[in-house]
């Protein structure tokens, strides 16, 4: 989402939306309209079934932040965007990796894989498929580790988030 003036970094929003069909649609539009992308997008029910929360992870400057917030707050089934920071906020990702784990090598990938507090969900006589919840920066790390052994397919979930304490991002403000 570079665009213009100040520093591209990345930003977390988190989206209170309608839990009703068309809603990822507008939001995604949205976006992509404005010729930005998203980097990760999560969605799900929160506790509150006619309410779902969307992570939205993209890359730009404040300025574009703003305007992109602006813009979805229009959007008539939006309840409520906020941008959590890395220090307000706790955030995890999901990652499921399958791995060749032959039998002169299995040892070793398990070793990783307890070193990292992952799991090992599924073992075959070929490989293992690992799941492991972290920050983005712990999954990038586990993954490096898997290439030498090969990595034969991956899928991860993208960032969740949630703001820490008192300050809320819920409709009951």
């Amino acid at each position: 989402m570079a665009n213009g003036n100040g520093i591209d970094q990345t930003h977390t929003l988190s989206v209170l939306v309608a839990n009703k069909p068309g809603v990822l649609t507008h939001v995604s539009g949205l976006f992509s309209r404005r010729g930005y992308n998203i980097d990760s997008l999560t969605v799900g029910v929160t506790e509150n079934p006619e309410i779902s929360r969307m992570t939205i992870v993209a890359h730009g400057d404040e300025h574009v932040i703003e305007q992109v917030t602006k813009q979805l707050n229009k959007l008539i089934d939006i309840i409520k965007v906020v941008e959590v920071t890395p220090k307000e906020s706790v955030d995890r990702e999901l990652a499921l990796i399958k791995v060749t784990a032959k039998a002169q090598n299995r040892s070793e990938v398990i070793q990783i894989v307890d070193i990292f507090r992952a799991k090992i969900i599924d073992v075959s006589s070929e490989s293992v498929v690992i799941e492991i919840t972290g920050s983005g920066d712990k999954i990038n790390a586990l993954e490096e580790m898997m290439r030498p052994f090969g990595i034969k397919e991956m899928v991860r979930t993208g960032k969740v988030a949630l703001v820490r304490g008192s300050r809320l991002t819920q409709h009951e403000k």
